[in-house]
């Protein structure tokens, strides 16, 4: 372990990590971006998600979070509806063909994770996985 390692923060850690991921998850081994691969994983094919709460959860402002869906609606992988119950929004599905190019991606996606956390034993993946879950973790108590 580099002594930059053992000396950043763990944000920065967590920065290099985020970068490392963005560097090696690429088109190819994907078979769509990373944007792409992230906002299919945010939707389902039986729940809608309102536009604007997918743009949050993405930190996307509307005008780019729109280039994005008007990308992957090209594509099959998603469609967009009128909310019934507000006729002003819209709710964003997962198509079938989106679940299946999403099964794919997760595919390329375990490779990529198996490359940068090559060092850690299953145990500290899981460990790992449960800590940042934790982390992420909404409406969770902070611990003092």
């Amino acid at each position: 372990m580099s002594v930059a390692a053992t000396t950043s923060g763990l944000i920065v850690l967590l920065t290099r990590l985020a970068r490392r991921v963005y560097r090696e998850a690429t088109d190819d081994v994907l078979g769509m971006t990373l944007k792409q691969f992230v906002i299919l994983n945010h939707l389902s094919e039986d729940t809608g998600v309102p536009q604007r709460h997918l743009g949050d959860v993405l930190c996307l402002d509307a005008n780019n979070l729109v280039l994005l869906l008007n990308e992957v609606e090209r594509a099959g992988w998603v469609e967009r509806r009128r909310d019934p119950t507000d006729r002003r929004r819209h709710l964003v599905y997962r198509t079938r063909a989106g679940s299946s190019a999403l099964t794919a991606a997760e595919r390329g996606m375990d490779a990529v994770e198996d490359r940068i956390l090559d060092t850690l034993n299953p145990q500290e993946r899981t460990a790992l996985r449960l800590l940042l879950a934790a982390a992420l973790a909404e409406g969770t108590p902070s611990h003092d």
